[in-house]
């Protein structure tokens, strides 16, 4: 048992004499652009859903039929919006905070006030917006978090029913800055 403590005190020692924190999760900027087709579009497997955390789009072929995604894309009468999975009737913890006048690179902090985030109601989509996501509660490493990102979008087709936008993600467990520390 004594040798056990004396390992474990100098490993302690180790990592504080190097300046590390064995806890902390280093991350950079990983902007990338994605494109979602509208969830109204007729066409079965397109990818209408993103899963922000694991940076993938998601065919929603029905609704319920998983909760893997945080945000949907959609247009209806040629206005594109965004849809939290509680506007689909799917319970989750993702939202959407719209940031008017803000830039993708120079907003720093998600909005820590909950009441920021949209989760119930459709979001119009508009190309001079910067928007915040709150990812679904997923399982971190000691609890479970939400995650946080930014998006911009670059282009709708209401012809092809496509959103395109660029997004970055912290994937820091409930941390709300958006530009990794240096």
């Amino acid at each position: 048992m004594r040798a056990r403590c004396v390992s474990l005190a100098l490993s302690l020692v180790l990592v504080s004499a190097c300046g590390g924190d064995p806890y902390q999760v280093p991350w950079s900027a990983n902007v990338d652009t994605v494109h979602l087709f509208a969830l109204s579009r007729p066409e079965p497997n397109l990818a209408s859903a993103f899963d922000f955390y694991n940076r993938r789009g998601r065919a929603l072929e029905a609704v319920t039929t998983g909760t893997q995604w945080d945000l949907v894309a959609d247009e209806v009468d040629g206005g594109f919006r965004w849809l939290p999975p509680a506007t689909l009737g799917v319970s989750s913890d993702a939202g959407l905070a719209t940031l008017e006048g803000e830039s993708f690179d120079g907003l720093a902090r998600a909005p820590d006030d909950t009441v920021s985030y949209e989760s119930d109601a459709p979001i119009p989509i508009r190309l001079d917006e910067v928007y915040v996501v709150r990812t679904r509660r997923l399982q971190g490493s000691f609890t479970t978090c939400n995650y946080y990102g930014k998006i911009e979008v670059l282009e709708t087709d209401p012809l092809l029913g496509i959103v395109r936008f660029r997004f970055d993600l912290n994937p820091v467990c409930n941390n709300l800055d958006l530009i990794p520390p240096e």
